[in-house]
């Protein structure tokens, strides 16, 4: 965060970053440092790439974090997202690196992602990863994303 409380991106005209590894996540202080909460972030229009195909895979990502010294700043994860929409990857590869790279970065108490991808070639993949047990007295709300059914 390079020392200032301001977050970099917030309102400047942000282009989308070519790749996640362009990618620029901002982290401000948590402004309720010491006390136990969670914050959630959804995104229902997730995009990457097939790394066999090239065609286009799409995700519902929920992210749990009970936050540390630093938040994450949402228009900095906005763009990290977006990234990702010329970015070939697995599913498992995809998911398990955006929790691992906020993770490591933000060092927040406890950090959760599920990946909810919609079906590839008939059979759809749900990914789900943490940082550990979460901290206790943590509220943990389900994610609300029902496991796919197609037309039921």
């Amino acid at each position: 965060m390079e020392g200032t409380d301001t977050p970099k991106f917030l309102g400047q005209s942000s282009p989308l970053p070519a790749s996640p590894e362009d990618a620029e996540l901002d982290y401000v202080p948590n402004p309720r440092k010491g006390e136990l909460y969670m914050v959630r972030f959804a995104a229902p229009e997730f995009t990457s790439l097939c790394p066999v195909t090239g065609q286009p895979d799409f995700a519902h990502l929920v992210l749990d974090y009970a936050p540390g010294e630093t938040i994450v700043e949402s228009k900095s994860l906005k763009l990290f997202l977006g990234s990702f929409r010329n970015h070939c990857g697995f599913h498992e590869d995809v998911t398990v690196g955006i929790g691992k790279r906020l993770f490591d970065e933000m060092k927040p108490r406890w950090l959760r992602i599920g990946g909810y991808w919609y079906p590839r070639g008939g059979i759809p993949i749900d990914v789900f990863w943490q940082s550990g047990a979460p901290p206790e007295g943590l509220w943990l709300p389900d994610q609300g994303v029902a496991s796919y059914r197609g037309r039921g």
